[in-house]
Protein backbone atom coordinates (compact mmCIF):
# COMPACT_ATOMS: atom_id res chain seq x y z
CA UNK A 1 0.00 0.00 0.00
CA UNK A 2 1.47 3.36 -0.86
CA UNK A 3 1.54 6.75 1.19
CA UNK A 4 2.34 9.96 0.69
CA UNK A 5 4.63 10.28 3.54
CA UNK A 6 7.72 8.02 2.93
CA UNK A 7 10.74 9.50 5.16
CA UNK A 8 10.95 9.93 8.85
CA UNK A 9 11.49 13.38 7.92
CA UNK A 10 8.37 13.90 5.85
CA UNK A 11 5.90 12.25 8.18
CA UNK A 12 7.21 14.03 10.80
CA UNK A 13 6.21 17.47 9.10
CA UNK A 14 2.70 16.12 8.47
CA UNK A 15 2.08 15.48 11.83
CA UNK A 16 3.30 18.50 12.74
CA UNK A 17 0.77 20.10 9.87
CA UNK A 18 -1.74 17.73 11.83
CA UNK A 19 -1.56 18.85 14.84
CA UNK A 20 -1.46 22.88 13.42
CA UNK A 21 -4.59 22.04 12.04
CA UNK A 22 -6.10 20.73 15.21
CA UNK A 23 -5.32 24.04 16.92
CA UNK A 24 -6.58 26.28 14.12
CA UNK A 25 -9.97 24.14 14.17
CA UNK A 26 -10.05 24.44 18.34
CA UNK A 27 -9.53 27.75 17.57
CA UNK A 28 -12.61 28.59 15.62
CA UNK A 29 -14.77 25.86 17.57
CA UNK A 30 -13.93 28.56 20.71
CA UNK A 31 -14.33 31.39 18.21
CA UNK A 32 -17.59 30.23 15.90
CA UNK A 33 -21.08 30.31 16.97
CA UNK A 34 -24.43 32.16 17.13
CA UNK A 35 -23.18 34.89 19.36
CA UNK A 36 -19.89 36.39 18.19
CA UNK A 37 -17.00 37.17 20.70
CA UNK A 38 -14.38 38.89 20.08
CA UNK A 39 -10.46 37.36 20.18
CA UNK A 40 -9.23 39.89 22.44
CA UNK A 41 -12.02 38.89 24.97
CA UNK A 42 -10.99 35.16 24.75
CA UNK A 43 -7.74 35.57 26.19
CA UNK A 44 -9.39 37.61 29.15
CA UNK A 45 -11.68 34.73 29.88
CA UNK A 46 -8.76 32.04 29.82
CA UNK A 47 -6.78 34.18 32.36
CA UNK A 48 -9.61 36.42 34.47
CA UNK A 49 -12.67 34.37 34.09
CA UNK A 50 -15.63 35.69 35.89
CA UNK A 51 -18.81 33.60 36.51
CA UNK A 52 -20.63 36.89 36.30
CA UNK A 53 -19.84 38.14 32.45
CA UNK A 54 -22.47 36.23 29.68
CA UNK A 55 -19.59 36.36 27.04
CA UNK A 56 -16.95 34.56 29.65
CA UNK A 57 -19.65 31.79 30.35
CA UNK A 58 -20.43 31.33 26.31
CA UNK A 59 -16.32 30.97 26.08
CA UNK A 60 -16.10 28.57 28.81
CA UNK A 61 -19.24 26.43 27.22
CA UNK A 62 -17.30 26.23 23.73
CA UNK A 63 -14.06 25.56 25.10
CA UNK A 64 -15.27 22.49 27.04
CA UNK A 65 -17.30 21.02 23.85
CA UNK A 66 -14.72 21.43 21.86
CA UNK A 67 -12.38 19.44 24.36
CA UNK A 68 -15.10 17.05 24.39
CA UNK A 69 -15.33 16.95 20.57
CA UNK A 70 -11.26 16.61 20.48
CA UNK A 71 -10.93 13.92 23.49
CA UNK A 72 -14.21 11.79 21.79
CA UNK A 73 -12.57 12.14 18.03
CA UNK A 74 -9.27 11.46 19.14
CA UNK A 75 -10.34 8.43 21.13
CA UNK A 76 -12.75 6.57 18.34
CA UNK A 77 -10.14 7.36 16.09
CA UNK A 78 -7.47 5.22 17.95
CA UNK A 79 -10.22 3.01 19.27
CA UNK A 80 -11.13 2.44 15.42
CA UNK A 81 -7.34 2.13 14.09
CA UNK A 82 -6.53 -0.80 17.00
CA UNK A 83 -9.52 -2.42 16.31
CA UNK A 84 -8.54 -2.66 12.76
CA UNK A 85 -5.30 -3.79 13.49
CA UNK A 86 -6.35 -6.51 15.63
CA UNK A 87 -9.40 -8.12 13.28
CA UNK A 88 -7.24 -7.31 10.49
CA UNK A 89 -10.69 -6.17 9.08
CA UNK A 90 -10.61 -3.08 7.22
CA UNK A 91 -14.78 -2.27 7.91
CA UNK A 92 -13.46 -3.07 11.36
CA UNK A 93 -14.88 0.35 13.95
CA UNK A 94 -15.78 0.65 17.70
CA UNK A 95 -19.53 -0.77 17.10
CA UNK A 96 -18.00 -4.14 15.70
CA UNK A 97 -17.35 -5.11 19.30
CA UNK A 98 -21.43 -3.97 20.68
CA UNK A 99 -19.49 -1.06 22.53
CA UNK A 100 -22.41 0.97 21.23
CA UNK A 101 -24.71 -0.91 21.60
CA UNK A 102 -24.01 -2.15 25.01
CA UNK A 103 -23.60 1.75 26.19
CA UNK A 104 -27.07 2.38 24.55
CA UNK A 105 -29.12 -0.48 26.03
CA UNK A 106 -27.68 0.31 29.69
CA UNK A 107 -28.65 4.20 29.12
CA UNK A 108 -32.03 3.64 28.20
CA UNK A 109 -32.39 0.62 30.43
CA UNK A 110 -31.27 2.94 33.43
CA UNK A 111 -33.98 5.80 32.14
CA UNK A 112 -36.73 4.00 31.26
CA UNK A 113 -36.75 1.22 34.35
CA UNK A 114 -34.70 3.37 37.18
CA UNK A 115 -36.02 6.57 36.08
CA UNK A 116 -31.90 7.77 36.17
CA UNK A 117 -31.81 11.71 34.20
CA UNK A 118 -28.31 13.04 35.63
CA UNK A 119 -25.22 12.63 33.04
CA UNK A 120 -22.30 12.17 35.31
CA UNK A 121 -24.03 8.92 36.45
CA UNK A 122 -25.24 8.05 32.96
CA UNK A 123 -22.20 8.53 31.41
CA UNK A 124 -20.94 5.66 34.20
CA UNK A 125 -23.78 3.44 33.10
CA UNK A 126 -22.61 3.87 29.49
CA UNK A 127 -18.97 3.15 30.37
CA UNK A 128 -20.52 -0.12 32.40
CA UNK A 129 -22.85 -1.02 29.36
CA UNK A 130 -19.58 -0.63 26.73
CA UNK A 131 -17.53 -3.21 28.68
CA UNK A 132 -19.99 -5.98 29.58
CA UNK A 133 -20.52 -6.09 25.61
CA UNK A 134 -17.18 -5.54 24.95
CA UNK A 135 -16.83 -8.94 27.43
CA UNK A 136 -19.53 -10.87 26.10
CA UNK A 137 -18.01 -10.83 22.59
CA UNK A 138 -14.51 -11.48 23.90
CA UNK A 139 -15.76 -14.18 25.71
CA UNK A 140 -17.45 -15.22 22.45
CA UNK A 141 -14.57 -14.79 19.92
CA UNK A 142 -12.26 -17.22 22.23
CA UNK A 143 -14.49 -19.98 22.26
CA UNK A 144 -12.30 -22.07 19.76
CA UNK A 145 -8.95 -24.15 19.95
CA UNK A 146 -7.66 -21.39 17.56
CA UNK A 147 -8.31 -18.64 20.67
CA UNK A 148 -8.81 -15.38 19.94
CA UNK A 149 -10.11 -15.34 16.20
CA UNK A 150 -10.41 -12.31 14.14
CA UNK A 151 -13.23 -14.02 12.28
CA UNK A 152 -15.24 -15.47 15.06
CA UNK A 153 -14.50 -11.71 17.22
CA UNK A 154 -16.46 -10.09 13.91
CA UNK A 155 -19.45 -12.58 14.38
CA UNK A 156 -19.61 -11.99 17.91
CA UNK A 157 -19.87 -8.53 17.49
CA UNK A 158 -22.46 -8.46 15.17
CA UNK A 159 -24.42 -10.86 17.03
CA UNK A 160 -24.08 -8.80 20.25
CA UNK A 161 -24.96 -5.21 18.79
CA UNK A 162 -28.07 -7.16 16.89
CA UNK A 163 -28.83 -8.27 20.29
CA UNK A 164 -28.72 -5.08 22.44
CA UNK A 165 -29.95 -2.99 19.24
CA UNK A 166 -33.50 -5.18 19.53
CA UNK A 167 -33.54 -5.03 23.11
CA UNK A 168 -33.04 -1.04 23.04
CA UNK A 169 -35.85 -0.90 20.34
CA UNK A 170 -38.30 -2.85 22.42
CA UNK A 171 -37.74 -1.14 25.26
CA UNK A 172 -38.24 2.28 23.50
CA UNK A 173 -41.28 1.08 21.78
CA UNK A 174 -43.36 0.47 24.65
CA UNK A 175 -41.97 3.19 26.74
CA UNK A 176 -42.65 6.33 24.36
CA UNK A 177 -42.47 8.91 27.10
CA UNK A 178 -38.62 8.68 27.34
CA UNK A 179 -38.13 8.42 23.26
CA UNK A 180 -37.48 12.61 22.91
CA UNK A 181 -35.04 11.80 25.68
CA UNK A 182 -32.83 9.55 24.44
CA UNK A 183 -32.91 11.04 20.53
CA UNK A 184 -30.25 13.61 20.96
CA UNK A 185 -28.32 11.16 23.09
CA UNK A 186 -29.02 8.31 20.52
CA UNK A 187 -27.86 11.05 17.70
CA UNK A 188 -24.61 11.93 19.31
CA UNK A 189 -23.59 15.06 20.87
CA UNK A 190 -21.18 17.24 22.28
CA UNK A 191 -23.44 20.28 23.82
CA UNK A 192 -23.63 20.69 27.59
CA UNK A 193 -20.29 18.61 28.16
CA UNK A 194 -18.77 20.70 30.43
CA UNK A 195 -14.90 19.68 31.74
CA UNK A 196 -16.72 19.13 35.20
CA UNK A 197 -18.55 16.10 33.37
CA UNK A 198 -15.42 14.91 31.39
CA UNK A 199 -13.08 14.86 34.98
CA UNK A 200 -14.38 11.66 36.08
CA UNK A 201 -13.49 9.32 33.19
CA UNK A 202 -10.36 12.04 31.60
CA UNK A 203 -7.71 9.97 33.19
CA UNK A 204 -8.93 6.81 32.01
CA UNK A 205 -9.11 7.95 28.55
CA UNK A 206 -5.74 9.56 29.02
CA UNK A 207 -4.06 6.72 30.01
CA UNK A 208 -5.94 4.42 27.88
CA UNK A 209 -4.04 6.56 24.56
CA UNK A 210 -1.06 6.83 26.74
CA UNK A 211 -1.06 2.58 27.05
CA UNK A 212 -2.18 2.32 22.89
CA UNK A 213 1.82 4.44 21.86
CA UNK A 214 3.50 1.99 24.16
CA UNK A 215 2.00 -0.49 21.95
CA UNK A 216 2.83 0.92 18.89
CA UNK A 217 5.94 -2.26 18.46
CA UNK A 218 3.79 -5.45 19.32
CA UNK A 219 0.71 -4.14 17.21
CA UNK A 220 3.38 -3.38 14.69
CA UNK A 221 4.66 -7.59 15.12
CA UNK A 222 0.93 -8.75 15.11
CA UNK A 223 -0.62 -7.41 11.96
CA UNK A 224 2.57 -9.66 10.33
CA UNK A 225 0.54 -12.70 11.57
CA UNK A 226 -0.29 -14.23 14.02
CA UNK A 227 2.34 -17.37 13.44
CA UNK A 228 5.12 -14.26 12.37
CA UNK A 229 4.15 -12.54 15.80
CA UNK A 230 4.57 -16.11 17.99
CA UNK A 231 7.70 -17.01 15.73
CA UNK A 232 8.89 -13.72 17.37
CA UNK A 233 7.81 -14.86 21.05
CA UNK A 234 4.76 -12.57 21.22
CA UNK A 235 2.00 -13.72 23.52
CA UNK A 236 -0.44 -13.03 21.25
CA UNK A 237 -3.48 -13.72 23.13
CA UNK A 238 -2.24 -11.44 26.05
CA UNK A 239 -1.67 -8.32 23.39
CA UNK A 240 -4.87 -8.81 21.89
CA UNK A 241 -6.67 -9.07 25.68
CA UNK A 242 -4.59 -5.70 26.24
CA UNK A 243 -5.99 -4.18 22.58
CA UNK A 244 -9.30 -4.94 24.03
CA UNK A 245 -8.83 -3.30 26.61
CA UNK A 246 -7.75 -0.09 25.44
CA UNK A 247 -10.47 0.20 22.52
CA UNK A 248 -12.70 -0.72 25.05
CA UNK A 249 -11.62 2.15 27.27
CA UNK A 250 -11.20 4.68 24.50
CA UNK A 251 -14.53 4.02 22.53
CA UNK A 252 -16.79 3.00 25.49
CA UNK A 253 -15.61 6.22 26.93
CA UNK A 254 -16.91 8.24 23.85
CA UNK A 255 -19.91 6.73 23.59
CA UNK A 256 -20.38 7.39 27.15
CA UNK A 257 -19.90 11.37 26.99
CA UNK A 258 -20.73 11.80 23.43
CA UNK A 259 -23.38 9.56 22.62
CA UNK A 260 -23.44 7.44 19.20
CA UNK A 261 -21.34 9.37 17.63
CA UNK A 262 -20.09 6.60 13.91
CA UNK A 263 -18.05 6.77 11.13
CA UNK A 264 -14.84 8.35 13.32
CA UNK A 265 -13.01 5.18 14.03
CA UNK A 266 -14.00 4.06 10.69
CA UNK A 267 -12.53 6.48 8.06
CA UNK A 268 -9.68 8.82 10.47
CA UNK A 269 -7.58 5.22 10.18
CA UNK A 270 -7.55 4.58 6.56
CA UNK A 271 -6.60 8.43 6.23
CA UNK A 272 -3.90 8.14 8.81
CA UNK A 273 -2.81 4.90 6.61
CA UNK A 274 -2.93 6.43 3.46
CA UNK A 275 0.00 9.41 5.13
CA UNK A 276 2.06 7.18 6.94
CA UNK A 277 0.82 3.78 5.94
CA UNK A 278 0.79 1.17 8.89
CA UNK A 279 3.61 1.53 10.93
CA UNK A 280 1.53 2.32 14.55
CA UNK A 281 4.87 4.32 15.96
CA UNK A 282 3.27 7.25 13.10
CA UNK A 283 -0.60 5.62 12.49
CA UNK A 284 -2.24 6.57 15.99
CA UNK A 285 -0.57 10.11 16.99
CA UNK A 286 -1.74 10.68 13.12
CA UNK A 287 -5.03 9.18 14.72
CA UNK A 288 -5.23 11.27 17.81
CA UNK A 289 -4.59 14.79 15.82
CA UNK A 290 -6.61 14.16 12.30
CA UNK A 291 -9.37 12.16 14.94
CA UNK A 292 -9.52 15.02 17.11
CA UNK A 293 -9.81 17.75 14.30
CA UNK A 294 -12.40 16.34 11.94
CA UNK A 295 -15.08 16.00 14.86
CA UNK A 296 -14.26 19.42 16.04
CA UNK A 297 -14.71 20.78 12.26
CA UNK A 298 -17.57 18.70 12.02
CA UNK A 299 -19.32 20.43 15.50
CA UNK A 300 -18.35 23.89 14.00
CA UNK A 301 -20.81 22.44 11.11
CA UNK A 302 -23.29 21.32 12.72
CA UNK A 303 -23.89 24.64 14.64
CA UNK A 304 -24.49 26.51 11.15
CA UNK A 305 -26.01 23.58 9.05
CA UNK A 306 -29.71 24.29 10.24
CA UNK A 307 -28.60 27.61 11.88
CA UNK A 308 -30.15 29.03 14.29
CA UNK A 309 -30.48 25.29 15.31
CA UNK A 310 -27.98 22.75 15.30
CA UNK A 311 -27.65 19.32 14.26
CA UNK A 312 -26.70 16.54 16.45
CA UNK A 313 -22.71 15.78 15.73
CA UNK A 314 -23.27 12.17 14.78
CA UNK A 315 -25.46 13.26 11.74
CA UNK A 316 -23.10 15.46 10.53
CA UNK A 317 -20.39 12.63 10.89
CA UNK A 318 -22.83 10.34 9.38
CA UNK A 319 -23.00 12.29 6.35
CA UNK A 320 -19.14 12.78 6.17
CA UNK A 321 -18.18 9.28 6.69
CA UNK A 322 -21.10 7.46 5.11
CA UNK A 323 -20.07 7.93 1.41
CA UNK A 324 -16.28 6.95 2.66
CA UNK A 325 -17.76 3.25 4.23
CA UNK A 326 -19.16 2.57 0.96
CA UNK A 327 -15.70 3.51 -0.71
CA UNK A 328 -13.77 1.23 1.42
CA UNK A 329 -16.36 -1.11 1.17
CA UNK A 330 -16.56 -1.75 -2.31
CA UNK A 331 -12.42 -1.12 -2.77
CA UNK A 332 -12.51 -4.57 -0.20
CA UNK A 333 -15.27 -6.67 -1.61
CA UNK A 334 -12.89 -5.78 -5.17
CA UNK A 335 -10.09 -7.00 -3.35
CA UNK A 336 -7.99 -3.92 -4.62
Amino acid sequence: MTHLFSSSQGKALGLVISCCLLLVSFFLSVRLGQVSVPGTMMIDAMFRFDENSADHVIIYERFSRAVTAALIGSSLAVSGGLLQSLTRNPLASPGIFGINAGALFFVVFSVVFLSLSSLPTLIWIAFGGAGIAAALVLFLGLMGADGLSPIRVVLAGTAVTALFTSLTQGMLVVNEANLDQMLLWMAGTVSGRTIDVLLPVLPLMIGALFCSFLLAKPVNILVSGDDIAKGLGQKTVVVKLILVLIAVLLAGGSVAIGGMIGFIGLIVPHIARTLVGNDHYWLLPYCVSLGAGLLILADIIARFIISPQEMPIGIMTALIGAPFFIYIARKGFRGE
